[in-house]
């Protein structure tokens, strides 16, 4: 599909882009003693946005560092200065760069997938993709960031005197909030690596016992209302992995768990090797190991098993929030390291998780020879 702006040569999209910006910050300029910096900065991050529906990346990059500067130059206190000396301000510049960039991106990403479509049944697809992450980027990117923010103003704030208690809190909610906002940005940078087919598994030794008390400890804010079973045997050998994929499929499968079952069910995690399967496609029959994450919740719809690996696929009946994302990158990580992911849900209640990896194995006690 091609629009209006595509036959544009490079120099002209600059110049749209830079005049764009510009005008829209003279206009906003003229009613700053009025108008909330905060303001300045949606309008400008929604200018970005509608460049990046049209333009090419490399101009649309430019324009969203270009209204950053302008949003600090002339709009944060204090003005003609790209000093901030509010925590607070500098916090939102930083923010309003990110979302800007990661915005700018995925809107370019999406646009050029757009434009490879044929067929009306794919390009209705592709928006739905599209709306979806709108969704995302304004609930589950806004909510952390004005956690942050609020708990800055509550800790700066003249007129309220504050216990060291009560900071430890508020520092406590702040790191909560950062957390939150950095495993959404991973799952759309994650999201954005698989599309473009750039990842590359670094396979070496890995202990899977160590790598899941690792999640636990990373998620043990969000699993402290859960019981949690670990049933990893002690003998348990070292499987040639890529660490960090395999950390990332085990943290997205346990924070959905967390996410999704109520408090005080009980989420199990098992690791096992066994040398009796054999895969099929495999020459060499190695023997895989298989990890299973399972949960005595409520389970999924049966109808809906099949599609919640899908992206940016949420239940129809679950809580408001969410990025549709988790499920996707963990199917996408699991098939990069030619593994399989299968859901069932349990006679008894709740999901069980299986997923198998045709890796290599080595015995701890084989290390020194290694």
């Amino acid at each position: 599909m091609k629009t209006i702006l595509s036959p544009l040569k490079i120099k002209n999209q600059y110049l749209i882009c830079i005049a764009s910006v510009g005008l829209v910050a003279s206009l906003c300029l003229f009613t700053r003693d009025f108008l909330d910096h905060k303001i300045v900065g949606y309008l400008l991050l929604v200018v970005v946005s509608l460049l990046a529906m049209f333009l090419d990346i490399i101009p649309v990059l430019l324009s969203a560092v270009f209204s950053a500067l302008i949003l600090n130059f002339f709009f944060i206190q204090p003005y003609y200065t790209l000093h901030i000396y509010s925590t607070e301000d500098a916090l939102l510049l930083i923010l309003f760069f990110i979302i800007a960039l990661i915005n700018g991106v995925l809107t370019h990403k999406i646009r050029k997938a757009e434009k490879k479509l044929q067929i009306k049944e794919v390009r209705v697809n592709t928006m739905k993709l599209y709306n979806a992450l709108l969704d995302s980027l304004s609930h589950e990117l806004r909510t952390p960031i004005s956690a942050i923010m609020g708990a800055i103003d509550t800790i700066q704030s003249e007129t309220v005197s504050i216990s060291e208690e009560n900071k430890g809190k508020l520092y406590t909610e702040i790191e909560k909030a950062s957390l939150r906002l950095n495993h959404q940005v991973e799952n759309l940078l994650n999201m954005s690596r698989l599309e473009s087919g750039v990842i590359q598994p670094k396979i070496d030794w890995c202990d899977l016992k160590e790598l899941i008390y690792k999640v636990l400890n990373h998620l043990k804010e969000d699993l402290q209302f859960h019981k949690v079973m670990v049933n990893v045997d002690d003998t348990l050998p070292l499987f040639k992995l890529d660490y960090g994929l395999t950390e990332q499929i085990i943290y997205n499968l346990l924070f959905n768990a967390s996410q999704y079952t109520p408090k005080g069910a009980q989420i199990n995690i098992k690791v096992e090797y066994n040398p009796d399967v054999e895969f099929d496609y495999n020459p060499e029959k190695i023997m895989p190991c298989v990890i299973t994450i399972s949960d005595d919740g409520i389970g999924f719809p049966q109808e809906e098993i099949e599609k919640v690996f899908d992206k940016f696929y949420r239940l129809q009946n679950s809580k408001t929030g969410g990025t549709g994302l988790g499920l996707s990158i963990v199917k996408g990580f699991v098939e990069a390291q030619n593994g399989t992911i299968k859901l069932e849900n349990r006679e008894e209640g709740g999901s069980v998780f299986t997923i198998s990896f045709p890796a290599l194995v080595m015995n701890t006690k084989e290390i020194s020879n290694e």
